[in-house]
C-alpha cells in the first residue's frame, strides 16, 4: 500500500487483509496483503460527483464480507460419484467444503461482487476437483458424460462475463492448484507448451528466466499482459480470445496460439502445430472462444518473443480534443511504419480522471497544460511505449512523435506513461475499497472501425449517462489499421445487484444497437450471451450450435447460457435496426 496520507478527513478504508476463510477473501481483487484506496483529490471528486459527505464514508454500506463462509447448502453429489472422482485424482485433490465451493462459483464482474456482499450464494458446484494431468481430465470428462454430470472450469477467476458460474451445479475443475506446469520449451521454434492453469505471472517469470531454466540463449516474454494479468490463466486467455495491454505490437492471444489440446465428450482433440496452414477451416480458431462449451482446454502451445525491455521507448502526449487524438491514432496505425506495444488514447472524461490518478495534477505539467490552453474535460491523453529490436523501437517512437505533433499533440515525456505502468495492474484494487461505501466500478468493451468509432462512443456513453451522477470514462486500445477497441468504465453509486444487472444490460443493448461488436477481448460468458445471436446473425449463430451438438450433444460442458448456446428463445435479445444504420452510409474522410 503506497497511498499518500490524507490532510483532511480520511474514510474508514479497510486496510487489513481479509480473513482467509471469509467471503471478502473471495470477492476482493488479487493479493490479500495489498490494499489501494483513492488519494485525497480523487476522494474529494467522488464526494462531489456522488453528492456524498464525510459522514457517508464514516461507516460501511452493507456487509463487507468479513464473516466466515457458511453456505447452508450441502453438496448434492452422491457418495458414489464423489468416490469415483477421488479414485481419479486422489484423496486430497477434491473438496465439497463450503469455502472451496464458493471460491470457484463467481468471477469478478460487479454483479458477482455485489451478490457475494449480499449473501446471494447461488449457482454453486457440488464438488471442486484439482486435476494434475491431461489424462485425469480426460477421465473426469468421460465420467461426467457417462453419468450426466455438468462440468465447469475455473482458471484464474477474473471473468467479468459470468464465464465460470456453475448454473447447473455439478463439477468445477479448479486449475490453479496443480494444473500449471510447463510441458515443453522449444527455443528453435520459439514456443512454449503449458498446462491451461498456468498463471500470467508464473509464465512470464519462467520465460524471463529461460537462460537459467532451459539453458536458452536469451530471455523471452509472452507479450500478453491483460489488466487481469496477475490473476488470470493461459487457459482463460485462450477460451475467451483475450487481449493484453501490449497487443498492438505482440497481438492478442489468438495471434499467439500455435496449438491446443482439449478433453471433450467425443474424445481428445488436438489442433495442428504449425504457424500457417491451408488445410480447410482453421481448427485453432474454431476451438478458441468456445469458453468451455465444447470441452476442457488442457494444454496450449504459444509463440514467445525476445525479452528486450532495455529497448523500450515510453511516450505520452496531450491533444486538445478527442477528434484530434483519434485522427492522430488512425494515422499512426495506418502509416505502415511499425506499431508500438501499448497504444492508448483516453477520452475527455478519462483524461481528467487519469491526470488525477497518476499524479499529473501534483506535478509541474499541470501548469504547462494550463499555459498552452489544453482545457480540462476537452483535452485527451495519449500514452504508450514501444518494444522490439532497438532500431525498430526507436523508429516507431520517432514516427509517433512526428504524427502527434502534426495533429497538435504536446509531449508530456515518458513521465505519465511510467505512472500508468506503475498502477496498471493494481488499479482494480480501488474497486473493493470504494464498493465498501456503495460506489461501484465496472467495465465493458467493444470493437469498432475508425469510421464508426465516434458514433459508438457517443451512443454508448449516452446510455451510461442516463444513470444520474455517473462517471463514464472511455479509452481506445488494442488498435489496428482498420479500427480499435473502445473500453468503457463506469463508476456510479449503487448497492443492489439486481439494479446493477439491469443497468449493465442497457449498456450491452446500446453496444449491440450501435453496430459495434459485443466484445473485443472479455469473451461472452453467460452475462453477454443473450445479445450474441443478435450480433452475429441467426444463420451464423447456427454454426456455433452445430459445433456444440457435435462435441457435446448432452449439454454437459459449461451449461446454463454460455455463449448463448442453450438459452430459450425468449431469453435472446435480437438486434433491431442499428442506430440510424449509420455504418451503411459512412464515408471515410481522407
Amino acid at each position: 500500500m503506497s497511498n499518500k496520507p490524507y490532510k483532511g478527513f480520511e474514510p474508514k478504508w479497510v486496510t487489513t487483509p481479509a480473513p482467509k476463510d471469509s467471503v471478502r477473501s473471495i470477492f476482493r481483487w488479487g493479493d490479500p496483503e495489498f490494499v489501494k484506496y483513492p488519494k485525497e483529490s480523487l476522494f474529494k471528486l467522488m464526494k462531489e460527483k456522488f453528492e456524498m459527505t464525510d459522514e457517508d464514508f464514516s461507516n460501511y454500506h452493507g456487509d463487507i464480507g468479513l464473516d466466515k463462509v457458511v453456505l447452508n447448502n450441502p453438496t448434492k453429489m452422491s457418495k458414489e460419484h464423489i468416490e469415483s472422482f477421488k479414485n481419479i485424482v486422489g484423496e486430497d485433490n477434491f473438496s465439497i467444503e463450503d469455502y472451496d465451493r464458493l471460491s470457484v462459483a463467481y468471477g469478478k464482474t460487479g454483479f458477482d461482487c455485489m451478490r457475494l456482499r449480499e449473501g446471494l450464494f447461488e449457482n454453486l458446484p457440488d464438488i471442486v476437483i484439482y486435476p494434475n494431468a491431461h489424462s485425469e481430465i480426460v477421465q473426469i470428462v468421460n465420467y461426467c458424460q457417462a453419468n450426466g454430470i455438468p462440468l465447469y472450469v475455473y482458471g484464474g477467476g477474473s471473468s467479468v462475463t459470468r464465464g465460470v458460474e456453475c448454473m447447473k451445479g455439478g463439477v468445477s475443475l479448479d486449475m490453479r492448484k496443480r494444473f500449471n506446469n510447463v510441458l515443453n520449451f522449444n527455443e528453435i521454434d520459439q514456443t512454449i507448451t503449458v498446462q491451461a492453469g498456468m498463471s500470467g505471472p508464473k509464465l512470464e517469470e519462467i520465460l524471463n528466466n529461460a537462460k537459467s531454466l532451459f539453458k536458452a540463449k536469451r530471455a523471452y516474454t509472452c507479450g500478453h499482459f491483460p489488466q487481469s494479468f496477475e490473476y488470470s490463466s493461459v487457459g482463460g486467455w485462450v477460451v475467451t480470445r483475450g487481449a493484453g495491454q501490449n497487443s498492438t505490437y505482440y497481438g492478442t492471444i489468438a495471434d499467439m496460439v500455435v496449438s491446443q489440446k482439449y478433453a471433450t465428450p467425443i474424445g481428445e482433440i488436438n489442433t495442428p502445430h504449425y504457424p500457417r496452414e491451408s488445410t480447410g477451416p482453421d481448427l485453432n480458431e474454431i476451438m478458441m472462444g468456445g469458453e468451455g462449451a465444447f470441452g476442457v482446454l488442457t494444454e496450449v502451445t504459444l509463440r514467445v518473443f525476445r525479452h528486450m525491455p532495455e529497448n523500450r521507448k515510453r511516450f505520452s502526449y496531450i491533444f486538445k480534443t478527442w477528434e484530434e487524438g483519434m485522427n492522430a491514432a488512425r494515422e499512426m496505425m495506418q502509416a505502415e511504419c511499425g506499431n508500438s506495444s501499448v497504444f492508448r488514447l483516453s477520452d475527455q472524461e478519462e483524461t481528467s480522471l487519469m491526470l488525477k490518478l497518476y499524479n499529473v495534477d501534483d506535478s509541474p505539467l499541470r501548469h504547462l497544460l494550463n499555459m498552452f490552453k489544453f482545457k480540462d474535460m476537452e483535452r485527451c491523453l495519449f500514452l504508450g511505449f514501444t518494444d522490439g529490436e532497438r532500431g525498430y523501437s526507436k523508429n516507431v517512437a520517432k514516427k509517433i512523435a512526428k504524427i502527434a505533433k502534426k495533429h497538435g499533440g504536446m509531449s508530456l515525456t515518458g513521465y505519465v506513461c511510467k505512472s500508468w505502468e506503475h498502477g496498471r495492474f493494481n488499479d482494480p484494487y480501488l474497486r473493493d475499497t470504494m464498493m465498501d461505501f456503495g460506489i461501484v466500478t465496472d467495465t465493458l468493451e467493444c470493437s469498432v472501425n475508425w469510421s464508426n468509432m465516434e458514433q459508438v462512443h457517443i451512443d454508448v456513453r449516452k446510455i451510461c449517462k442516463e444513470l444520474p451522477n455517473t462517471i463514464v470514462t472511455t479509452h481506445m486500445s488494442h488498435c489496428y489499421p482498420q479500427g480499435a477497441n473502445l473500453y468503457f468504465i463506469f463508476i456510479t453509486k449503487m448497492e443492489e445487484s439486481a439494479k446493477f444487472k439491469a443497468y449493465h444490460s442497457t449498456i450491452l443493448e446500446a453496444i449491440q444497437k450501435s453496430g459495434a461488436s459485443m466484445s473485443h477481448h472479455h469473451g461472452i460468458g453467460k452475462m453477454f450471451a443473450p445479445w450474441l445471436e443478435g450480433y452475429v446473425g441467426e444463420k451464423e449463430f447456427g454454426i456455433y450450435k452445430v459445433l456444440k451438438n457435435y462435441f457435446d450433444k448432452d449439454n454437459l460442458m459449461n451449461p446454463g447460457g454460455t455463449i448463448g448456446l442453450d438459452l430459450k428463445p425468449e431469453e435472446r435479445i435480437l438486434k433491431t435496426e442499428t442506430l440510424k444504420e449509420k455504418n451503411k452510409t459512412n464515408k471515410t474522410k481522407i
